[in-house]
C-alpha cells in the first residue's frame, strides 16, 4: 500500500513540472448513490450520501489531462431498515480524454480508506477491510469559467468484509453526481 501512495506522489510530482503554470486546483462535493454486490445482497438497497474533496488538473497534452483528487465519500448499503453507512477517505488518479471542447471522458483506479462504519448508532468498522480499491469511469464537462459537472461510477474490485469466514465477499458500487470549480 505504501508503495502506490508513493508511486501516486512520484508521479503527480513529475507531471507538475511538466505543465506547472497550466494546473487547476479546485473543490467538489455532490451525491453518492452507493450499494454493494456479491454474497448474499439480494434484498440490499441503495444508499444516497455525499462526496466532497479537493482536486487537481494536470494537461499533459491539449486533449489529455491527469487528475487527482482527494476526496471523502459517504457509501454503503441497507437491507429492509437496517442501514450500514461506511465512510472513505477516497484517491482517485483520473485520465480525462477530451473529446470536444470541455467535454471529457475520464477513467482511472480509486484507492480507498474506511474511515468508520455503522450500522445504526452501532460502531461495525472492524467487520470491514480498511483498504478498498475499484476502477472509475465517468464523463466530465468544464465550462470556461472553472466550474465543471461530473458523472462517475467507482466499480469496486476488492472485498471489503473482515470476515475470519472468506465466504462472503462483498464490493462496493458508487454512482457520483458532482459539481465543481476550479480557482486557478
Amino acid at each position: 500500500m505504501k508503495k502506490i501512495l508513493v508511486l501516486a506522489v512520484v508521479t503527480v510530482l513529475g507531471f507538475t513540472n511538466v505543465n506547472a503554470q497550466k494546473i487547476k486546483f479546485g473543490a467538489k462535493g455532490g451525491l453518492n448513490f452507493a450499494s454493494i454486490s456479491g454474497d448474499n445482497t439480494k434484498g440490499s438497497n441503495t444508499v444516497t450520501s455525499f462526496n466532497f474533496g479537493l482536486l487537481s488538473e494536470i494537461p499533459i497534452s491539449e486533449k489529455f489531462s491527469f487528475q487527482p483528487e482527494l476526496m471523502y465519500s459517504g457509501q454503503g448499503y441497507s437491507f429492509d431498515d437496517n442501514t450500514v453507512a461506511l465512510h472513505y477517505l477516497n484517491i482517485p488518479l483520473m485520465g480525462k480524454y477530451y473529446v470536444a471542447k470541455g467535454l471529457s471522458v475520464e477513467a482511472g483506479p480509486q484507492i480507498g480508506f474506511l474511515l468508520s462504519a455503522k450500522n445504526e448508532k452501532t460502531d461495525v468498522k472492524d467487520s470491514f477491510n480498511t483498504f478498498d480499491f475499484g476502477i472509475n469511469f465517468g464523463l466530465g464537462y468544464k465550462l470556461e469559467n472553472g466550474l465543471n459537472f461530473g458523472a462517475r461510477y467507482n466499480l469496486g474490485l476488492t472485498n471489503i468484509n473482515n470476515i475470519d469466514d472468506s465466504s462472503s465477499k462483498n464490493k462496493n458500487g458508487v454512482f457520483q453526481l458532482s459539481v465543481g470549480y476550479f480557482f486557478f
